[in-house]
């Protein structure tokens, strides 16, 4: 039986219960092992238990009454049949393997390296480091928290400036936020323009002016070794090395960008840092780059942790997340995010930038990449690297081709002379290799750590054509010199802290991997109900191709007729995410949902400058809505402007309609959630779409609770324009410990004209670049590819039913106990549910916060806490949890019920009680003297599934304040350890 059908009768078993009965053992295994069935968590018995606690017939019957019937799909959705998991693992690799891998030596900020094993299998394919969620609840996150920590040390250290963050998209974004990071610190009146030297990568420059033309700053790209720098300039972009390989000693410049006012910000390569004078050491006042060549494959363009790293005195300002050292209650060290984290949410239309995700997983790579090799081991890859390229410019010079007089670290530009570019490019296509086409005389080669002798040799006959060698390797290396880099070579200490001198044995690494994955929970631990963060199954046969040779090597400028596997997944995935949202296109290029956001105003903005309209540039966005919301409006040059809600959560509509009457004239976009960001959906939500219309607006709709719509409603349909998905919610790919994660767009087709573009591998006419790279973090997308593949239309659209009436299970079960705060008007919830905590903060003095700490000495992470309503903790169960990890986390928060209630019964102080106290560490439990009025086996183990599998809390409750106070975002120095 399908599983469909046992979706709607409840009075049916599953399929594989069903057919066992008078079936082999072979037909049972083939009747119930589809990928669907192992998605969902309930299986039919499950649902038809639920079901009955709901007093409801069937699913249907659920979604019936929780979806709006007028946008209520009428047919299925056209995809293709289901695949098994063998099956799509199979589809997928002969699509991929029409890849071809040719060793790439374009650079332009990618290079190809070596993830060492260790690294690869137990942080990039292991699940206890890619199923974790941001660590907004710090002490159960201190494994992530401490390798990020590394990380930020690792940047500050080969940088030379004083902080940097947790990492950023990419190094084109980073560049950009560094520009949005000048404009706001520079105290210079109308001063608007911003210097961006030629000899910058062309994506970092065109994702610069893409950001800074809805600001309406002025962007002049020239040669910083003749331009003045005047008093419209509040700031000034730098390539170090130049994108051509050049290296420049930038002090002069820099010290002019400081004596007209401005800020200088230089973008660097960071393993030329290890042989290289820092950036802060010239006086930059900002550092960015990428740090894929740190370990982490290619993959076409991403994910890649890039950076940013600045003086201390801009720590406000600075983008993104960062980690920061603190103390726990009981004195001990302790890590969580710095406070300007938390305030990107806050400051709403005021934060300094909309990015407050990062890319963690990636720079937990790239941070146990220097972890393992240490500065010894990291300075003799640069070396070598270093050396063959001095051995491929000797021997190209032989050859009779002249390069530039400037010292060099990893790249070279060679001009052509007499020979024609297309003779060289045939040649190195014959060999399978890529080379950078600088212009019709000039060829860039750029080399990395996988670069062999053999390599050098065959880059040798291609610049000789039909001649042979005259000289041999050793005769040039005997007499080349020994470095390139003239007076540019490192003199300062770097990595001096004990993490990257102890861990250079593959043994000792993985112990230390595993002793931080351990100080974590991530999905191998338990549940993570995360309201609107959809924490589903990351499913093994999804992530398998994310390592395969032909996803991960192939370099994201590299000739499209080389990566027609790629072209052929992006065009099926773009065709299904265009069926299952009822859109005419998408782009797959913003690499995060804040980036999805942006890129989707962007359409908006760019399709009203077509029209004349270009004065449209108010957005309307409900009070309800994600912090991101209002910061990605500004910086697309749009005035926000508040809708109220009304008590059920809802959209005023009143309230709607008066404001985009009142600023119909200038009315660009409304930014709504669907379902709302109240875990309800809205029945006027057609209306509102027709009221922006009516009035000549954009309706742009956040995609982060698409797992309530998928199958039985799409947004194209009932009046949305454009909506960004969140690919690591809906879609499976998993969210990291904080990031990778994809926000492709999509459009109707008025708007298609106006999607990202990018110029280094297409000019278009679209709104610009908004990552730098094409299609965003293309080696991730096989895993909602395969996602898709697995469950089709009836998988999909099952999801999206089990997701709703888990949410409404849970809420079932626990608003005896707390009240739940919204539902819609037949009393369910969508896919989430809103926990009222406020009447236990009146009645016992207990907090939010109290409860998510207590849940950890539970096994549990803490749902959404405090939004979108102060006071409130926001559950998603999803469709991959079972009924008995949903009762589970219930009784959990049913069993903290009873806990509030002594105190609320005077049995127990409301100053030092169970909840004020957790989490409860292994270290408060050890402790000679016990004075709490509990008793310690109340604290450590409060269920009985705590006692078969323990989870310790490595830190009690930390103190942010502290942290705040007395800011230290690196590793302490060497001397701390004596």
């Amino acid at each position: 039986m399908p599983k469909s059908d046992v979706l709607t009768n409840s009075n049916m078993t599953t399929g594989s219960q069903s057919v066992a009965q008078n079936s082999s053992a072979s037909e049972v295994q083939n009747a119930r092992r589809t990928f669907a069935d192992r998605h969902l968590g309930p299986n039919g018995k499950d649902i038809a238990k639920m079901l009955k606690q709901l007093e409801l017939d069937s699913l249907d019957t659920l979604i019936e009454q929780t979806v709006p019937p007028a946008i209520h799909l009428t047919r299925p959705l056209q995809l293709p049949e289901a695949q098994s998991e063998a099956g799509a693992l199979q589809t997928l690799k002969a699509m991929m393997s029409k890849n071809r891998i040719f060793r790439s030596y374009i650079g332009m900020g990618y290079h190809n390296c070596v993830t060492p094993g260790v690294i690869q299998r137990n942080i990039l394919e292991n699940p206890g480091w890619y199923t974790a969620y941001t660590p907004y609840q710090a002490e159960i996150a201190q494994g992530r928290l401490e390798a990020l920590l590394n990380f930020q040390t690792l940047i500050i250290d080969l940088t030379g400036r004083e902080i940097a963050n947790a990492s950023l998209l990419d190094e084109a974004t980073a560049a950009a936020e560094a520009m949005s990071m000048s404009y706001g610190i520079c105290k210079k009146k109308k001063a608007n323009s911003f210097f961006v030297s030629e000899e910058c990568h062309p994506q970092t420059i065109e994702v610069v002016q893409t950001r800074a033309r809805p600001l309406g700053i002025d962007v002049i790209v020239g040669d910083h070794r003749t331009f003045d720098v005047g008093e419209v300039f509040f700031g000034a972009l730098l390539q170090y090395p130049a994108s051509d390989g050049a290296i420049y000693d930038y002090s002069e410049f820099i010290a002019k960008v400081h004596e007209a006012g401005a800020l200088a910000t230089v973008a660097a390569d960071l393993l030329s840092l290890t042989v290289l004078t820092p950036p802060g050491e010239m006086d930059a006042d900002i550092v960015v780059g990428n740090s894929q060549r740190f370990g982490v494959p290619l993959g076409y363009g991403g994910p890649h942790a890039a950076f940013l790293a600045t003086r201390e005195a801009y720590k406000r300002q600075v983008p993104g997340r960062m980690v920061g050292v603190s103390k726990d209650r009981e004195g001990q060290p302790a890590l969580r995010l710095a406070l300007q984290t938390r305030e990107q949410h806050i400051r709403r239309d005021k934060a300094t930038s909309n990015i407050c995700t990062a890319q963690v997983l990636l720079a937990v790579i790239a941070s146990m990449y220097a972890v393992y090799h240490g500065p010894e081991g990291l300075k003799a890859i640069a070396n070598t690297v270093h050396s063959h390229t001095i051995l491929l410019a000797e021997g190209l010079k032989k050859l009779g081709y002249s390069l530039p007089d400037t010292p060099f670290f990893d790249t070279l530009r060679v001009n052509l002379g007499r020979t024609s570019l297309e003779s060289v490019l045939a040649a190195a296509q014959a060999k399978e290799i890529n080379l950078r086409a600088i212009d019709e005389t000039t060829v860039g080669i750029s080399l990395d750590e996988t670069t062999s002798l053999e390599d050098i040799l065959d880059l040798w006959a291609i610049f000789a054509g039909d001649k042979e060698l005259s000289f041999t390797a050793e005769e040039i290396m005997a007499a080349a010199p020994v470095a390139a880099v003239g007076d540019f070579a490192r003199t300062s200490d770097y990595l001096t802290h004990p993490v990257f001198h102890l861990y250079h044995s593959e043994t000792e690494l993985l112990r230390y991997l595993h002793r931080l994955q351990a100080k974590d929970i991530s999905l191998t631990t338990s549940m993570i109900p995360l309201g609107s963060c959809t924490m589903k199954l990351n499913a093994t046969a999804e992530m398998v191709p994310v390592t395969w040779p032909e996803v991960g090597q192939i370099h994201p400028f590299a000739p499209v007729e080389q990566a027609q596997g790629y072209r052929e997944m992006f065009q099926q995935l773009e065709k299904w995410l265009e069926e299952i949202t009822g859109f005419s296109a998408v782009s797959l290029q913003p690499n995060a949902g804040s980036q999805g956001e942006y890129a989707g105003l962007l359409v908006i903005r760019e399709y009203h400058q077509q029209n004349g309209q270009g004065d449209r540039n108010i957005c309307l966005i409900p009070e309800s809505a994600h912090g991101t919301n209002p910061a990605s409006a500004v910086m697309c040059g749009m005035k926000v402007v508040a809708v109220k809600c009304d008590r059920q959560g809802n959209i005023d509509l009143d309230d709607l309609k008066a404001k985009a009457e009142k600023h119909s004239e200038k009315l660009s976009a409304l930014m709504v959630t669907y379902p709302s960001t109240h875990g309800v959906f809205e029945e006027a939500i057609q209306e509102i779409c027709a009221t922006i219309h009516q009035h000549g607006g954009q309706v742009y709709m956040d995609g982060a609770n698409m797992n309530a719509q998928v199958g039985l409603c799409r947004p194209g349909d009932y009046g949305a324009d454009v909506c960004h998905l969140n690919l690591h919610k809906t879609f499976c790919i998993p969210h990291g410990g904080g990031g990778p994660g994809m926000g492709p767009i999509g459009v109707q087709a008025h708007l298609a004209p106006f999607l990202p573009s990018h110029s280094v591998v297409s000019p278009g006419e679209g709104s610009g670049a908004v990552a730098a790279a094409p299609w965003g973090s293309s080696s991730i997308l096989p895993i909602s590819w395969m996602y898709i593949a697995m469950m089709g239309n009836e998988g999909l659209t099952d999801a999206t039913k089990v997701a709703i009436l888990n949410a409404n299970y849970i809420a079932h079960r626990l608003d005896p106990y707390y009240p739940i705060l919204y539902t819609g008007k037949s009393g369910f919830v969508a896919h989430e549910c809103i926990v009222d905590l406020r009447p236990v903060k009146k009645s016992a003095g207990v907090e939010a916060e109290d409860i998510a700490k207590r849940l950890m000495d539970y096994g549990f992470h803490a749902p959404t806490m405090s939004w979108p309503v102060a006071g409130t903790i926001m559950v998603e169960p999803t469709e991959s949890e079972s009924i008995e990890e949903l009762d589970r986390f219930c009784d959990a928060m049913i069993a903290i019920r009873e806990e509030i209630a002594e105190i609320e019964n005077g049995e127990i102080s409301q100053e030092d009680n169970l909840l004020k106290n957790a989490p409860h560490t292994a270290q408060m439990l050890l402790a000679d003297e016990w004075t709490h009025p509990y008793s310690r086996q109340q604290a450590a183990y409060p269920a009985p599934w705590t006692r078969d599998s323990k989870y310790w809390p490595p830190v009690a409750r930390i103190d942010n304040a502290f942290g705040d106070r007395n800011f230290v975002c690196s590793c302490a120095p060497m001397e701390t350890y004596s």
